[in-house]
Formats: structure tokens, sequence, C-alpha cells
């Protein structure tokens, strides 16, 4: 009986604990009130001061075993190595450009990574087959389609997206950028053609120490 009570009694502390003000359940939330003036500075000089966040981005992709995504303009395709480890053998990471000489690269640099499949694709579409990804990636690529069209491609994306998968946008916050204003979609902008072609926001937040934003979009069937 004795022992059944030292039983009892840990678990209680250990219930205490994970229901404290302090436990794990925290990590996974941040506050939004600005204790430190200086959160939003700029911590990074370089063209991709996100990258430095690639643990934090990389986690909110959640991506999982025998995932497939699609790295729309993967450049030198350097999510797309990080993403494949979370695919694992199983999972691909269609890592698309519009530049052969980019394609070129990637395929000898990904030659040993075969879940990494980097291919020439089309400027107004992926190319890919219909409901063959779990996650369409933009990473500052966004505000390379054509103003014009970007609803359009959005629309694409229902077909090239699975039913319950998503798309995630990282882009430049123009309003508070301090150079390359051009090269960057405003928050609203994007959600509003995102809306249109029928996504729907689920989570967007400023990356801090950048001047770029995250955001994730969900199919409108769905709800």
């Amino acid at each position: 009986m004795r022992r059944i009570g030292l039983l009892l009694i840990l678990l209680v502390f250990i219930v205490a604990l994970d229901s404290s003000p302090g436990a794990t359940s925290t990590e996974s939330w941040c506050s939004t009130r600005v204790i430190d003036p200086n959160i939003h500075a700029r911590a990074d000089s370089s063209g991709y001061p996100f990258r430095a966040k690639s643990d934090y981005i990389l986690k909110e992709l959640d991506l999982r075993p025998g995932d497939v995504a699609v790295d729309i303009g993967a450049g030198d395709g350097w999510w797309s190595e990080r993403m494949a480890k979370f695919v694992g053998e199983g999972g691909i990471i269609h890592a698309g450009e519009v530049a052969e000489n980019k394609v070129s690269r990637m395929k000898e640099k990904f030659a040993d990574v075969p879940q990494v499949k980097p291919y020439l694709c089309p400027t107004d579409s992926t190319g890919l087959p219909e409901d063959s990804c779990d996650l369409a990636f933009f990473s500052l690529v966004y505000h390379h389609l054509d103003a014009d069209g970007r609803t359009d491609y959005l629309r694409h994306l229902h077909k090239v997206v699975k039913p319950t998968g998503r798309v995630c946008v990282i882009e430049r916050y123009p309003e508070i950028a301090i150079k390359h204003k051009s090269h960057g979609v405003s928050l609203s902008q994007l959600v509003k053609q995102a809306e249109q072609a029928g996504w729907i926001p689920v989570r967007y937040e400023l990356i801090a120490g950048t001047r770029h934003y995250i955001a994730f979009f969900v199919q409108r069937g769905l709800f």
C-alpha cells in the first residue's frame, strides 16, 4: 500500500509539472508582447536573414516521412536539402526551377540524395501531377510570379496539392523593408489573392529579426 501511495504522489507531481505555467507546452508558444524594443531589429545583414531561423521554419513546415513537397523556385536547393531530411527515403522534394543551369547544378549537387528531384518547371504552374503534393513551398519566390497571374497560379495549386495539403509562403514585408521593397508582397495582398483563389490562411507571422513573414494556407473545402 505504501508503494502505491508513493506512486500516486509521483503521478500527481508529474501532472502538476505538465500543467504548470512554465511547462513544456509554452515551448511552442511565443508571446507578441514587446518587452524588448529591439526584438524586431534585423539580426542578419544577408539577403536571406530568415535562413538563420531555419530550425523554427522547418518545425512549422511539419514535414513527415513519406511526404511529398514542391519547392517552387528552389534556386540552389538550400531548402530542398533540409526538407529532404524530414521526408526520409520514402518522401520526395520536387525542386522546381525555370532556369536550366540551376536545374543542372542541383542535379549534380543532389546526385546522392534521391528524394530531392530537381526539374525544369513552367513559369505559370508547377508542372506536377494532380494530388501529388502535401506541401507547396515558396521562399522569396511569390513576388517573382507574374503580378496578374498570381491568383491563377494559386488556383492551379488546388490541382497539385492534396485536399489536406498546405501552401507555405515566405516573403519580404515591403511595408517594413529597408531596401528591395519591390522584391516582396504585402501580407494583405497575399492573403487577398489566396482567398480569391480558394485558400484560407491558418497561420501567418513576422519572422523575428528579419523583414520577412511566413504564411500557411489550406484549402477552403476543408471548412
